[in-house]
This record gives C-alpha cells, structure tokens and sequence, in this order.
C-alpha cells in the first residue's frame, strides 16, 4: 500500500466497493415511486371502502393489480437497501452482519407476502 498515489487509494467505487452502485440504485427505486406511489393512490383510492367482491373484482384487472404489485416490491426493495445504509452506518461488529441479513430477509419475505395476498385476490 505504500507505493500507491493518492489518487490510486481514491480511485474507485468508495470503501465497500459498492457504494456508487448502492446509491445509484437508490436513485432509481426512488424516481420509480415517484412514479408508482401516485398511481397506486389513484388506483386504490378508487376501491377504498367497497365492499370484498368490488375490491376483488377489481383487483381481477391487469392494471391495478400491476401498479400495486410494483410498488409493494419497489417500496420494499428501496426500504431494504436505506436500512442497509442506516445499519452500516451505525452498526458494528458481527451486529451489522445479523442486522443486514434480518432487514434483508423481512424486507424481501413483507414484499412476498404483498404479492402472494394480491395475487390470491386476483386470482
């Protein structure tokens, strides 16, 4: 390590190896529920309230289905990579290993769950 420039030591994508990867991704969630989050409002604000056979006809439809089922797997995903963030930042040790992996594993099994119950509701 002694014989690299400074430039060499910074050159590259941070300390992780990842982290213009991370935040690019991040971006790209984020201008995704930009989109999505609005449409799903509008989808089902049209719905809230009716009784189970209205809402389950009309999650039987292709779009409305398919922008709540985007934006619960986006939703989640996004949440799953900031908490990542948060647990890198302040947590330590064998802690952030177990921290991230449980986040992880909630976040991706929440956003299963969202799509196995609309999916049950379309079908």
């Amino acid at each position: 390590m002694a014989y690299l420039t400074d430039r060499k030591r910074v050159a590259g994508l941070g300390a992780a190896g990842s982290g213009t990867t991370h935040h690019w991704h991040q971006t790209l969630l984020s201008t995704a529920l930009l989109i999505l989050v609005p449409l799903f409002l509008f989808t089902f604000g049209a719905v809230l309230g009716a009784p189970y056979e209205e809402i389950v006809a009309y999650y039987s439809r292709p779009w409305p289905a398919l922008i709540a089922i985007l934006t619960l797997v986006v939703g989640w995903v996004h949440f799953a990579k900031g908490v990542q963030v948060l647990i890198e930042d302040y947590v330590h040790g064998t802690a952030r290993k177990v921290a991230i992996i449980a986040t992880t594993c909630l976040s991706y099994a929440a956003a299963l769950a969202g799509v196995y119950a609309l999916a049950r509701l379309a079908l």
